[in-house]
């Protein structure tokens, strides 16, 4: 089977919307300000954005509350064409949790992400059906972390059960992820260094003890490397 290139996908749709003088409603799902920044700043062209801010796999809940403040901020700040505006989705913890159940130990990046991806992107398309978008799609794309093959096809599936259109992306391409951090600096946005579950967070601070462990300061200092 040939590869899709999402982002050639959606550079189509785009230029279609252009030649109609279309501007759709695009339910966006966003994982975080700095990830949602390249994104909003390259929509917002051809799209009227509602940002929804649906994460509930985020632990601790102070780090969840942090995320939605710079989401907010960052989105009133941003110069943009069209409108933009902002939509908190539910906080309930357990929702996630349940759709892991039994992935826990799998590694960052395999079934448990892909769980945790179709569980976001279902309450996207159901509320994207029910708010009347005529779009819908996720910022999670632009992490050289997440698998956009299986993004978009959780995407498409879910846009056929729910009567909502896809927008099929990539968001890392084009230097995609590079602009995200540079617009980061730009407005100062907090860049956390972990995806956001508490099993990345784990998974992340295992790698930083390892790299100290094996830095040569630990090493000169006599300190044992197992």
């Amino acid at each position: 089977m040939k590869k899709r290139n999402y982002q050639r996908e959606m550079e189509e749709t785009i230029s279609h919307l252009r030649q109609e003088g279309r501007v759709p409603r695009l339910l966006l799902h966003s994982c975080c300000a700095p990830c949602s920044s390249y994104v909003l700043e390259t929509l917002s062209e051809d799209f009227e954005i509602t940002v929804f801010y649906y994460n509930p796999n985020i632990y601790p809940e102070e780090e969840y509350r942090m995320r939605v403040r710079e989401q907010e901020l960052f989105i009133k700040r941003l110069p943009t064409l069209h409108p933009v505006h902002f939509l908190e989705g539910d906080y309930e913890t357990g929702d996630f949790y349940r759709a892991v159940e039994g992935l826990e130990h799998i590694p960052e990046g395999g079934e448990r992400c892909f769980a945790c991806y179709r569980l976001r992107l279902l309450e996207t398309a159901r509320r994207a059906a029910r708010g009347g978008f005529d779009y819908f799609t996720t910022t999670l794309s632009i992490s050289p972390m997440k698998n956009a093959a299986k993004l978009n096809e959780i995407g498409e599936e879910l846009g056929r059960i729910w009567g909502v259109e896809y927008l099929a992306s990539d968001f890392k391409k084009k230097e995609g992820y590079k602009r995200s951090t540079e617009l980061s600096r730009e407005y100062g946005i907090y860049r956390q260094d972990y995806c956001g579950c508490v099993f990345s967070k784990r998974e992340r601070e295992e790698q930083k003890a390892k790299k100290k462990e094996n830095s040569p300061v630990s090493l000169a200092s006599g300190q044992q490397v197992v």
